[in-house]
């Protein structure tokens, strides 16, 4: 990686699996996080920060892990500017050799100094050079972090820029931690640091920008054009509060807008960023816009007929870019129940999709379920039986075996649910104001807990009225430090719903064995 700002490549750092995580409901287990460990190398992005080690033995695990499986990209670990935190990270990426970096991140901000840290400017730079000499000490690749950057003062900001660089860091980032910055004003501030530290040129200025006021994408590549040359993100621009930088945005303006940014470009392959979208929105039960800029249902869909007509007649009259850049599926039926394996395994891995023998006889039987089901079966409908039956949910403590509903317009809608738990059958039955609110009261009645449904959405994957319904919610459980996430996925919109909202309580008992295992209350 060469640290000169005139290089022509923008590294692409990906933080889905830390700070992604840490948007409300994300949490993932440690398959998850592998899985889209894997998927984010498949997708060429530079850098994957899998966690912060020291946050818990969970976390140090899953960077351990990360670091282990990888074949290509750095791994990273977050740390704060303390030598405990330091030795965690230096430890979980080891395994990915010198491919291993430790991100260490202390505040500059005179807010910051004041009310959180208690520090003076000068006992900032000590620590920070101290921590990123030990740092480097332990890992030759070492990022630091002033946290809250966009509100440093400029000439404070480059004096601990220049020691950190004095002190090893070969990549220094600037956060614009709480989404207070505006594009001009936030590639001035690079402008400035270019001309106001020496060793500038020693290392890679890299930008992390939030996007509580929605301009996290704006500002990471105002960044990009006066100088930055790594860019922090996140698939489907997740994260803390209103979120980060969305990668397949700032990846796709940068290709799109060449009369813009030159011969700037990442090493991103862009046709696997939806079925990458995909697989992060599935882990973690978060539902995706359908408006989504890059990734959503309608972002290349045309209603109007005057659109329609346009496209018809030349794609570029109303599309900057093609569906197929970016790996949206054309949705033509492509196989039914007469189909065979050779076929399936085929166009799966058509589609993008590595199969495995164990892979290959696990969808092949749920396929056949499926086209007992539905008479024709499309691009959208594979990708989400792949994702629920290959992939698979991972957190599975509880599991449907049977469901009866029944409901009308001069009827108390009842349901009946069977779940199993570590071989043990339990049956009840429960009402509600509909079948969907009758299941969740069943499911709570068996499994001990109470859930308020804050988010339901439910979307057909594919076309036809026998199309896949995928349920995607929220559920706020008494007790719950935050509302969690859960997906469901059948021809049964009733039966999707129970599966999803079952995600969502077993996803709860996964959470709450990770924080008693980190120590937590």
């Amino acid at each position: 990686m060469n640290p000169n700002p005139d290089t022509e490549r923008v590294i692409i750092f990906d933080t889905t699996l830390r700070d992604g995580e840490q948007s409300p409901g994300a949490s993932m287990n440690l398959d998850e996080k592998l899985e889209i460990a894997r998927a984010l190398e498949q997708l060429g992005v530079d850098v994957i920060e899998a966690g912060f080690p020291i946050a818990s033995p969970g976390d140090f695990a899953a960077v351990e892990a990360v670091a282990k499986a990888s074949k290509r990209a750095r791994i990273c670990g977050l740390a704060r500017s303390l030598p405990k935190d330091i030795d965690a990270a230096a430890k979980a990426v080891a395994p990915a050799g010198d491919r291993g970096r430790i991100h260490v991140f202390l505040a500059t901000s005179a807010i910051h100094r004041q009310f959180k840290l208690n520090k003076a400017k000068d006992e900032i730079v000590k620590q920070a050079r101290e921590a990123v000499a030990y740092a480097h000490s332990l890992c030759a690749d070492v990022e630091f972090s002033p946290e809250d950057a966009s509100r440093t003062e400029p000439e404070f900001l480059a004096e601990v820029v220049q020691a950190v660089i004095e002190a090893g860091a070969g990549t220094v980032n600037i956060p614009d931690t709480v989404g207070y910055a505006y594009p001009d004003d936030f590639a001035k501030l690079i402008e400035y640091l270019n001309a106001h530290v020496p060793n500038i040129n020693d290392a890679v200025i890299s930008v992390h920008c939030h996007n509580d006021l929605g301009l996290a994408v704006a500002n990471s590549l105002a960044a990009v054009r006066a100088g930055a040359r790594q860019i922090e993100c996140t698939i489907n621009g997740l994260g803390e509060r209103a979120g980060n930088c969305a990668l397949e945005e700032v990846v796709m303006a940068m290709r799109v807008r060449k009369d813009q940014f030159g011969h700037l470009q990442t090493g991103v392959i862009s046709e696997h960023l939806y079925r990458t979208s995909r697989l992060v929105q599935s882990v973690t039960g978060l539902p995706l816009q359908r408006n989504k800029a890059i990734v959503g249902d309608n972002a290349f869909a045309h209603e109007s007929g005057i659109h329609q007509h346009g496209v018809i007649k030349n794609p570029e009259t109303y599309e900057i870019m093609t569906p197929q850049s970016v790996g949206v599926p054309t949705n033509n039926m492509v196989l039914g129940k007469h189909s065979g394996k050779a076929a399936l395994v085929g166009h799966l891995t058509t589609l993008g999709f590595e199969m495995s023998e164990e892979h290959t006889e696990r969808i092949m039987h749920a396929f056949k379920e499926l086209a007992d089901r539905k008479k024709e079966i499309y691009d959208g409908d594979l990708i989400a039986l792949y994702e629920a039956v290959v992939r698979g949910r991972t957190i599975s403590q509880w599991t449907m075996s049977y469901l009866h509903s029944a409901a009308g317009t001069s009827a108390v809608a009842t349901a009946t649910v069977r779940l199993e738990k570590d071989g043990e059958v339990h049956t009840d039955a429960a009402t509600g104001h509909g079948p969907v609110d009758a299941v969740i009261n069943c499911i709570d009645r068996i499994c001990g807990v109470e859930g308020k449904v804050e988010d339901y959405r439910l979307r057909a994957v594919s076309h036809g009225r026998d199309a896949l319904g995928e349920v995607s919610l929220r559920v706020q459980f008494t007790g719950a430090r935050s509302a969690i996430g859960g997906k469901g996925l059948s021809t049964d919109i009733i039966e999707a719903s129970a599966i999803a909202y079952l995600d969502a309580v077993n996803r709860l008992s996964f959470e709450q064995d990770r924080l008693q295992g980190a120590g937590e209350p």
